[in-house]
């Protein structure tokens, strides 16, 4: 499988970085298997920190033989445990299982204003499901363990005209 990791500088070796804020499925290195996302991502990321310049790193993982020797934790779609699961880690009250890989949807900027109406009670949990059955879901794969980061096998770089004429997500 080819994984992209979107940011403002290259990450040939990958590391475990605490982070300064509750992300969807918590502590980790996330990565996406949707170029288009990760280059979006990668913009974000370099205005918000005002430094660098996107780049999208791009590995390769045997995925089949990483989830056979790790522990994971899959989301198929954005079902009620993804939402209960995402709600946690946002709000920094996960206290449950631990996993080296976790796979399933990511919440992006499309999903973000009905997440946020589900968190502040605006919406039901049902009614927040059934909206989210209809928004355009990218994916996350996110390594939470030095051991899921040994599989990873840094392959380079998008070049970058690739970024060009990409759609933003």
């Amino acid at each position: 499988m080819i994984i992209y990791h979107g940011s403002n500088l290259t990450v040939s070796e990958p590391k475990l970085v605490v982070q300064n804020r509750f992300l969807d499925f918590g502590y980790g290195f996330y990565t996406t298997t949707n170029k288009a996302q990760a280059i979006g991502f990668a913009d974000k990321v370099t205005k918000r920190r005002k430094e660098g310049i996107p780049t999208v790193s791009v590995y390769e993982i045997d995925d089949a033989k990483a989830f056979a020797a790790c522990s994971v934790l899959r989301f198929d779609s954005p079902d009620e445990a993804w939402l209960d699961f995402v709600s946690d880690n946002r709000a920094g009250k996960y206290v449950g299982e631990t996993y080296d890989f976790i796979y399933g949807p990511v919440a992006n900027d499309d999903v973000y204003t009905t997440f946020t109406l589900y968190t502040a009670g605006v919406l039901s949990k049902e009614q927040t499901i059934e909206a989210l059955k209809v928004k355009k879901l990218y994916n996350q794969l996110v390594l939470t363990s030095k051991k899921a980061l040994a599989f990873l096998n840094f392959v380079g770089t998008v070049p970058e005209e690739d970024f060009n004429g990409t759609e933003k997500i």
